[in-house]
């Protein structure tokens, strides 16, 4: 999940779990289930961090979901590339790979599936919240209101790296990933191998303004559903960002401003899509 796919769940979560009361937790029996709670020596451990414990609010740091829960812990989630909620009850079966299960007093079910096991929860008082440094090391939000032109030129000034790498570089900005780093790239017209330091006033504000359209828009579409299905919401439901993808999934497809093909090539030992046209 990227930064869309996770305020999507979050804005679900908010209207459909705040003020529910959990009455049981369930963590399956597996080693993956395990591996989903790790910061906890024990399922029976994690469970009564949120047993008879309402959720209060949900807020979103990154790529992290935050529960507060009316003790004054908070229920953190990061869903991995593979993890995600669904909402449902007693009667429906249970998806393969659910690993955790929150029922409800008002009824009803919350369940974290996820296949590849690299999603990840915990309940931590406020003062332990502030220990973890994987949240203390979270760079600044794109959606957030301090992410200004003059603040992002500033933040670009100060390094020297490659625009992709730089752009999935959540230390630099949070929550883009593969997806939405390429469609970035191509709306502002930088290529993957450009040097961050190289970019001209103009190119600069274009990639600032084109994170920030890009990221909204993939929000209002639900984010966005690859063939393999990873990411429904909170209800089940693909996302519909997939259908305005430019560049990403595209290889060979011709180019839907210029027409050349769209081509790939790997960072980090990801696929990355680009148009050497559009480009430069």
């Amino acid at each position: 999940m990227e930064l869309p796919e996770v305020e999507v769940m979050r804005r679900d979560l908010e209207r459909d779990v705040v003020g529910k009361k959990i009455k049981d937790v369930e963590v399956k029996g597996s080693k993956n289930a395990m591996r989903v709670i790790r910061r906890h020596k024990t399922r029976k451990d994690f469970a009564a961090g949120l047993a008879g414990h309402k959720v209060m609010k949900t807020e979103r740091r990154g790529k992290y979901v935050l529960l507060s829960l009316d003790g004054g812990e908070v229920w953190v989630v990061h869903f991995g590339m593979s993890g995600r909620f669904t909402r449902a009850n007693g009667r429906i079966a249970l998806a393969p790979h659910t690993h955790v299960i929150v029922t409800f007093q008002q009824g009803g079910d919350l369940r974290f599936v996820d296949p590849r096991s690299f999603g990840e929860m915990f309940v931590a008082s406020t003062d332990e919240l502030g220990k973890v440094k994987e949240l203390q090391h979270i760079a600044i939000d794109p959606l957030d209101q301090v992410f200004t032109w003059p603040t992002f030129q500033y933040l670009l000034a100060q390094r020297a790296t490659k625009m992709k790498q730089l752009m999935m570089d959540q230390k630099f900005i949070s929550g883009l990933g593969n997806i939405y780093s390429d469609e970035v790239l191509f709306a502002a017209g930088i290529r993957y191998d450009r040097m961050s330091d190289s970019l001209s006033s103009q190119e600069v504000r274009r990639l600032y303004r084109a994170i920030q359209e890009i990221l909204q828009d993939a929000i209002k579409a639900r984010g966005t559903t690859l063939e393999d299905e990873a990411y429904l919401d909170l209800f089940g439901k693909p996302g519909e960002y997939q259908n305005e993808l430019k560049v990403y999934g595209r290889e060979g497809l011709p180019c839907r401003r210029c027409r050349t093909p769209i081509r790939t090539v790997k960072v980090q030992q990801r696929t990355s899509y680009f148009c050497p046209q559009c480009q430069s």
